[in-house]
Parts: C-alpha cells; structure tokens; sequence
C-alpha cells in the first residue's frame, strides 16, 4: 500500500514524484514503462539527433493524414525514464503570457493565468544567467546558455534581424518577440532531463520508490473511487496489483494519459462499448482535443564546413568526443538547435505565432533529407493551430499503439499560416549576412516559389515539432476531463497531470510549462496555499 502512485515518469511524473517524497510521512511509487536513463546519447546534448528514431520512444506513427497526402507521421513520444524530457532538443521556452491569461478568461480555468503560474517557473529553475522577477536560481531544473555557439548560429542571429526581428536576450522575460540563443535544459554540459534534476539527487529515499519497465495497463475504480493500478513487468507476466490510499496520478502524456483512461472504461461510453471494454464512468472529453504543432522547414547547402554536419568524418567525430570527454565543450555539448526566434505570421495576431528553430546540420531528425555537404535547417511551426485531433484505442490489448490523429491542417487558417511562417524562415536564409555563407537552397529548392508549390511539398516533407497537448483538457465546460484542481470528473482519488491538461496549446515548446503544471499540482495534492508562492510581477500582455 501506497499513499500516492504515479504513472508515468516523464517530465510531470519525476516533478511530481520528488515533491510528494519530499513530505517524510508520504510513500510514494512511481511506474514507468520505459527503461532506467542509463544511454550516454540521453546526457549527450547532441545526442538529441540519435533519440528521434527507436532508441528509447514508443515508436509511434500517425494514422494516415488526410491533409498531407495521406501521409503516416513519425512521432517519438519517450519511454525512458525522463519521458520526453530524456530525448527532447532541450530548448527551454514557457509560451507567451497570453497563453495563460487565456486558459484563465477564455477557458474558464481560474487560478492558472500567467501571474498565477509565473511563481511555479521560478520555483523549477535553476538559472545560469538570470535571476530576477521571471528567472531564479537553486531550483531541480537547470537552465543554461549554449556552449560555445557556432559562427554560423551568429550569422542566423544577424540575418533575422535584417528580417526586421529585433534582437531578445529572454523569451522568457517581458517579451517572446524577436531572434535569440534558447536557453537550454542543461547543466555543465550535460541534458538536465527531469529526471537528472527531480529525481536523482532523491534517489535514495526510503518513501519513494521508483519502478522501471512497468506498463500499467488499468486504474483500478471500486464504488467510484480509484484505488490502485494493475501493471505487467515484462510481455507474457501476470499482472500485478498495488494499492493507493490516497491518489492515483496519471502523468503518462498526451498520448499515454488517454490511452490508460480509456483501457480502464474511463471516457467515451460507445466507443469504449465497440471494443468490448466495460464503461466505469463515461467521459466524452478523454483523447479528444488533441493539438500539435507542425514544423514546415528549408534547407541549405553551405559553401564550407560551417555546421556540425563536418564532424560526420570519422576523425572529426574522434576529436569530438574527445572535446566533450575532457572539456564538456565542443559539438557533443551542441543541442543542435542553439537559436531560434519568435514572430508573425498574421500581422493581426495578439502576439507570436511562428517559432523558428535554426538546425546546425541537415537530416538531424528522423526522417529529414541529409546533404552530401554541410548543410544548416531552418524549422518554422504555427503555434495556435486552429486543428483539433484526437487519441483513441486500436483494440482492447494494453500492448496496441493507439490511434494517434493530429488531424494537421484540418483548418484551412492552419495551412496558410504554415506557408506564411514557412516564407519567414526562407526570407531570413535569404539576408546578406548568410550570403558568403550558403551555396544554394536544396530543399524545397528555388523552383518552388507559389503558394500551392509550397504547400505541396509542405504536403510531403511536413513533420512533427513533439508537442502534442489536450488530450485529458482541463476546464469547465462538458468536454473537460479534469477539472481546476486537475481530479478526474466524476472519479474519486483521480488526478492527470501532464500536457494532456492543457485546455490550449502553448505558443511555444511545451517541457517547460508541463514542468510548470506538474510543480502546481503538487501543491494541489498537498493542499498548499498558493500565497506560500510569491506573488508574479506584471509583464507586457498579461492581465
């Protein structure tokens, strides 16, 4: 028996397992399905390029995309302990502070604006150059500036800027307009994934145990109330059984979260019906509400050896590893994707809403086209996308990947969008600063010019920024799985809390803020007061 079981130990469940722990007279157990963060590619920053395939991820694809030629999507979501934040490029951004302010006035979640939540950043963070009323330092989850960034990054950072984007030092401070050099989730030269800074320094806890390789395929529910959980340790295992007398936490993702209320007959009564799994409570809201960004990117060929793709040579990879080894400096200690910015798409739009990611190579993710030469990308997504998917069950068997739906560019807006975010970011390639510097455009190439051209290869090439949220949403009105408070409605001793929750998804990566939710719930678990928090200062859009 357990005061509190996790599920899940991805970003919000290793927050969430080191705050109840923190509490002696609390025993905690956390479950994970994926293995123990022991790959050195996961604590390698560059080691982000090697994680986009089947090391350490569930190994997803979309179902067919109707609006990109029918199209399966590649989509690591992790499994490892750490989840997504043991794989992800580390980029540490919080969304904008209308993002909140909406959930608060538009979505009716009271107690979650900007202000509100701005203390719970603070109290996650351990930054290496700010400390002031957005940043602080000593908290689990190092912030860091990139080592060392590549000439090239500085060429992006000038060209942008002859875009028209002004120069920011902070996306995470009183503006998100502008170009800059992303603060990372690292510390010393290594990833800071939220278990390295939740749950390591913890480890050793004797009310806390941590449980690798473990699927829990069912919440248990009796008289309406969740009690306990039933996993399996390896395929072909009897199932075990364990006891909460407190809560049951669910913290497996956007993906994960639904996929566990459902198999356990929470959520939609005739859909759970088809598959033959019997209703506990039907929730109409669970897996739908699914959004995600999507990257439209370009490539160019340089005229030299201006990006990490050079260290493909065998003897530039040697000296390398020998640079990260003895120095932690060098391309290892590169998250690949140094800067990046945040600017317009549609002039009319309250605040950003296309995030650049500038990629120090080409073919650095799963699926992308490498260059023979060095190459350098640039990724642009549209972050309030209209389009709503979903997440539903393949089969009644635990062991079935779900029936993953983005639904991209449902909306007509999204596409165009897209496509205006896609010219921003070929606009800045075309700046005089990068023209010693790049050879020629290689994809989509200078023959794709109209709208339609673009769109078809966006069509084609199109791929995943790894934010997927909503799942689970939290709100008030009848769609709304989890309430304020994060309880499941309608289920006793039920909380989510992940992304899944987002009522809408944040204008930007999405670590940060799950980090954020999770540090907040573990206040609402322990009933603490959120005047213990200091109180957040006003910043430009915030109400």
């Amino acid at each position: 028996m357990y005061d509190y079981i996790i599920v899940g130990g991805g970003s919000a469940g290793c927050v969430m397992a080191r705050r109840l722990s923190d509490q002696p007279n609390v025993k905690v157990l956390l479950l994970e399905a994926g293995k123990r963060d022991w790959h050195p590619f996961i604590h390698m920053p560059a080691g982000f390029a090697k994680l986009t395939g089947t090391l350490a991820n569930w190994g997803y694809s979309t179902v067919p995309q109707r609006h990109l030629d029918e199209r399966e999507v590649w989509y690591p979501q992790g499994k490892i302990l750490g989840g997504s934040s043991s794989i992800n490029a580390q980029i540490y951004a919080r969304g904008h502070a209308k993002d909140y302010d909406e959930w608060a006035e538009e979505e009716g979640c009271t107690g979650w604006s900007y202000r509100e939540v701005l203390p719970y950043f603070r109290r996650a963070e351990d930054n290496e150059r700010f400390s002031n009323e957005f940043h602080r330092v000593g908290g689990p989850l190092g912030a860091s500036d990139s080592i060392n960034p590549q000439p090239i990054t500085k060429v992006f950072l000038r060209a942008g800027q002859e875009a028209g984007l002004p120069f920011n030092p902070d996306f995470n401070g009183e503006a998100q307009d502008g170009v800059g050099l992303y603060q990372l989730t690292q510390r010393h030269g290594r990833r800071c994934s939220a278990a390295v800074g939740y749950l390591r320094p913890v480890r050793d806890r004797p009310n806390l145990k941590v449980q690798t390789v473990a699927l829990t395929t069912r919440i248990l529910v009796e008289h309406g109330r969740a009690v306990g959980v039933e996993y399996v340790e390896a395929a072909g295992r009897a199932p075990q059984r364990v006891h909460a007398s407190s809560e049951v936490i669910v913290t497996a993702g956007a993906v994960g979260s639904p996929k566990l209320l459902l198999q356990s007959g929470i959520g939609p009564a005739d859909e759970l019906k088809s598959l033959g799994i019997p209703v506990v409570h039907d929730l109409h809201g669970v897996g739908r509400n699914l959004q995600d960004h999507m990257d439209v990117y370009v490539v160019n060929e340089l005229t030299g050896d201006f990006s990490y793709d050079k260290h493909i040579k065998w003897h530039k990879t040697l000296w390398a590893g020998l640079q990260y080894i003895l120095f932690r400096q060098g391309p290892v200690a590169s998250n690949l994707y140094e800067a990046g910015g945040f600017w317009y798409a549609d002039k009319d739009a309250r605040s950003p809403d296309i995030q650049l990611h500038f990629g120090l190579g080409s073919g650095i993710e799963k699926g992308q086209q490498k260059l023979h030469n060095c190459g350098v990308t640039l990724n642009s997504a549209f972050l309030r996308p209209l389009s709503r998917g979903s997440v539903r069950l393949r089969s009644a068997n635990p062991n079935d990947p779900p029936l993953f739906d983005p639904n991209y560019w449902a909306e007509p807006y999204d596409r165009k969008m897209s496509i205006e975010g896609f010219k921003l970011a070929r606009e800045i390639m075309a700046q005089s600063s990068f023209k010693p510097f790049v050879l020629a455009e290689r994809l989509p190439g200078p023959q794709v010019r109209t709208d339609e051209e673009i769109t078809a290869f966006a069509r084609k090439h199109a791929k995943t920024d790894y934010h997927p949220v909503g799942t689970c949403k939290m709100g008030v009105d009848d769609q709304a799985v989890v309430g304020l408070d994060l309880r499941v409605r309608g289920i006793g001793g039920l909380r989510v809390c992940d992304a899944s929750v987002m009522p809408r998804l944040v204008s930007s990566n999405t670590n940060a803020p799950t980090i954020m939710i999770a540090e907040k719930a573990s206040d609402l678990v322990l009933g603490n007061r959120r005047s213990r928090l200091e109180p957040a200062p006003a910043v430009e859009g915030s109400a």
